[in-house]
């Protein structure tokens, strides 16, 4: 049982300080960019990110508790974050609601697999045709959602190109994992008019944010911004291979569709059949209890190729 007592004990001394002297700005009224987060990033000297704002963060996240901390160190997070949430409410203003889709899926995903070119390909035909593309703003299938959607506008060889130039750093592991991104950008600049949004947070601080989304709503509270990610893809949910996160953002779209908690349910495209009928059978067991009676309105679909899931989303 929680213990406010115990827990004001578990504080360690010291930790109380003014909102001043914080490394974030509680009172913030924009969200984020790439180039404000990584404000002193150097892709020649890629241990320069741990002098960024977002790494700074991070790092103040384990000095000071990443769930149990002081009362004013709570307060300042939770004002963070609702001015976050504000300033994402009022960019979506802009689109229309069944035009947000989202793309859920593993962090571990490399750049040089092809599930994730099949990422980048859906998110750049969807931005293209006026789709907002948003995700959770980490490595893998995530950040593919953001490459996409950089690159369109562009013709395929410069996706081609772009995509190489990521493979020299495949995963989060490289040491050149934000350079090589940092250099794609530099290369193939964003063409204007198309954006992405990316909402990722500091609660797994050793993943820094994808650089490729134009606007970037980090929050402190892991659960606040998942809901807020499953609850404004109004337009779907495309589903790549992922682990026990995917999983967990699988069933809590699943209750919000069976229960109609936005007035009506969106699609789960789930990408890869043998991965969603064998390697993780969740396909086959949302067919079983909708078959039941115990999902109802639920509009899910099994598909492989870049053209079955945007005719998912499209009907």
């Amino acid at each position: 049982m929680y213990n406010a007592d115990e827990f004001e004990k578990s504080v360690p001394p010291g930790i109380e300080r003014s909102l001043e002297d914080l490394p974030y700005d509680v009172a913030r009224k924009e969200l984020y960019t790439a180039r404000e987060l990584f404000e002193s990033f150097d892709p020649a000297e890629p241990a320069s990110v741990e002098t960024c704002l977002d790494a700074r963060v991070g790092r103040h996240l384990d000095e000071t508790g990443r769930v149990r901390t002081s009362p004013l160190e709570l307060q300042a997070r939770t004002m963070h974050d609702a001015h976050i949430r504000a300033a994402l409410y009022r960019l979506l203003e802009w689109y229309e609601e069944k035009k947000v889709v989202g793309i859920m899926g593993g962090h571990a995903l490399l750049r040089t697999d092809d599930y994730f070119r099949r990422v980048v390909e859906v998110s750049k035909e969807l931005t293209e045709r006026g789709f907002l593309m948003i995700s959770g703003g980490g490595p893998g299938a995530m950040e593919a959602t953001h490459v996409g959607a950089w690159l369109a506008g562009r013709p395929q060889a410069d996706v081609d190109r772009a995509l190489a130039m990521l493979a020299s750093a495949p995963s989060l592991e490289d040491a050149r994992w934000l350079s090589a991104a940092f250099e794609m950008m530099a290369a193939f600049p964003q063409e204007k008019g198309f954006v992405s949004v990316s909402i990722p947070t500091w609660h797994f601080s050793s993943e820094p944010p994808t650089p490729f989304a134009t606007y970037i709503a980090k929050f402190f509270e892991n659960s606040l911004r998942e809901d807020i990610l499953l609850t404004e893809a109004y337009g779907g949910l495309v589903f790549m291979p992922g682990g026990a996160g995917t999983l967990q953002e699988i069933f809590q779209e699943v209750v919000q569709n069976h229960y109609v908690t936005l007035g009506y349910p969106s699609p789960m495209v789930f990408v890869g059949r043998t991965f969603w009928t064998e390697t993780i059978p969740v396909y086959p067991l949302i067919e079983h209890l909708v078959a039941v009676g115990r999902f109802k309105n639920i509009d899910a679909s099994l598909v492989e190729t870049t053209a079955e899931i945007v005719a998912a989303l499209d009907r």
